[in-house]
């Protein structure tokens, strides 16, 4: 069997000190997690972060920096996942849009309210990403090169 990880994304989306966070239908009940997904075939990165956070909670989202790339796994017999963590800023939201399947609500927390549900979040990334995010942890966004559907002689 050949290993490989699964490649994620994930945004840090803060405004007036609140954290737009997704609840979200898992088998373990009803979790947070950031707005995140999966890369899907001949996308880059940052059209996977956009896509993801419109899908899920139906604004339109602006990657600023990339926060952190992170590999983790929950035990040995969990799979890996390598997930691109970014910031940035939403705008022009759809109340009326459907969100992903899953998704109950988008919700704005604070830090602390995020916090006090540690118990309900899908992965410690999620406290770790914004603790990450609130130390000053930016890097911009010309770390990520894509080299995607080019031929070469």
């Amino acid at each position: 069997m050949v290993w490989k990880p699964h490649v994620t994304v994930a945004a840090v989306i803060e405004q007036d000190r609140r954290f737009l966070l997704v609840e979200e239908e898992t088998s373990s009940g009803l979790q947070f997690n950031q707005p995140a997904g999966h890369l899907e075939k001949s996308e880059d990165l940052i059209a996977a972060v956009k896509r993801e956070v419109l899908e899920e909670t139906a604004w339109r989202f602006e990657p600023e920096y990339v926060v952190s790339i992170q590999l983790w796994r929950k035990n040995p017999d969990s799979p890996s996942f390598v997930r691109v963590c970014f910031s940035g800023r939403c705008h022009s939201h759809n109340p009326a849009q459907q969100l992903d399947d899953g998704i109950v609500a988008a919700r704005w927390l604070t830090r602390d309210e995020i916090e006090a549900e540690r118990h309900r979040l899908r992965s410690p990334l999620v406290l770790i990403s914004i603790d990450e995010y609130l130390s000053g942890q930016r890097h911009p966004l010309s770390l990520l090169k894509s080299f995607i559907d080019l031929d070469h002689e």
